[in-house]
C-alpha cells in the first residue's frame, strides 16, 4: 500500500511510514490526519478513518542535524531521476564514475545513473577512458534535498500542494 508522509508539528516534512504505522499513529492520538485520500478509508469494529496522505504529529520532534545524506543505489537514481548520464535513457543501475576497480567508492560524487547497456560498455574505466562523456556531472543532495526529491519521485502518493509548491 502507499506510503504517507510525516510532517513534524511545526510542518517541516520528517519522514515516511507505511499506512499502518499511519493509521496506528493516528488512533494514539500522536498525530492528525492533514489530507487523505479522497475515496478510501480505513474501517474496523471500533474504527473508520480516511487513508492518511499526510499526518501531522501532535508533538515536536527534535531531529538531530544530519550534514549528509545517507548514499544509496536507490537515491542515485532517484537524484538522476532514472535518466542514464550517458545517453539519456531510462536507468535502471547505479555506475561508478571512478570504476571500484580502480579505487572509486560508493559515494553521490563517484557514481550516477546509468543504463545497463551503457554501464556495461564503459566498464572498468573512467568516462574520458571509455570515451563516454557525463550529461550531467553528479551532486550531492543535502539531507532535505533528498528526502523532497525521493517524495517527489514517490508515484505512490500525491503531495499536497503547499508542500510541493515549497519543494520546487
Amino acid at each position: 500500500m502507499r506510503d504517507t508522509l510525516v510532517l513534524n508539528a511545526s510542518f517541516e516534512p520528517l519522514s515516511t511510514v507505511t499506512l499502518n504505522r499511519a493509521v496506528v499513529l493516528v488512533l494514539q492520538d500522536k498525530a492528525v490526519v492533514e489530507q487523505a485520500h479522497p475515496e478510501l478509508r480505513v474501517r474496523g469494529a471500533a474504527v473508520d478513518l480516511p487513508v492518511p496522505r499526510v499526518i501531522r504529529l501532535c508533538r515536536y520532534v527534535r531531529v538531530p542535524f544530519r550534514r549528509q545524506a545517507p548514499w544509496s543505489r536507490r537515491g542515485v537514481l532517484v537524484r538522476d531521476q532514472h535518466r542514464c548520464a550517458y545517453c539519456g535513457k531510462r536507468a535502471t543501475t547505479v555506475d561508478h564514475v571512478v570504476p571500484r576497480a580502480q579505487g572509486g567508492e560508493d559515494t553521490w560524487l563517484n557514481t550516477v545513473a546509468s543504463c545497463a547497456e551503457d554501464n556495461h560498455r564503459k566498464a572498468d574505466r573512467t568516462p574520458e577512458q571509455a570515451g563516454m562523456p557525463l550529461l550531467h556531472q553528479p551532486f550531492e543532495p543535502t539531507p532535505a534535498d533528498a528526502m523532497l526529491l525521493a517524495l517527489r519521485a514517490s508515484e505512490r502518493s500525491a503531495l499536497p500542494e503547499w508542500l510541493a509548491n515549497s519543494a520546487a
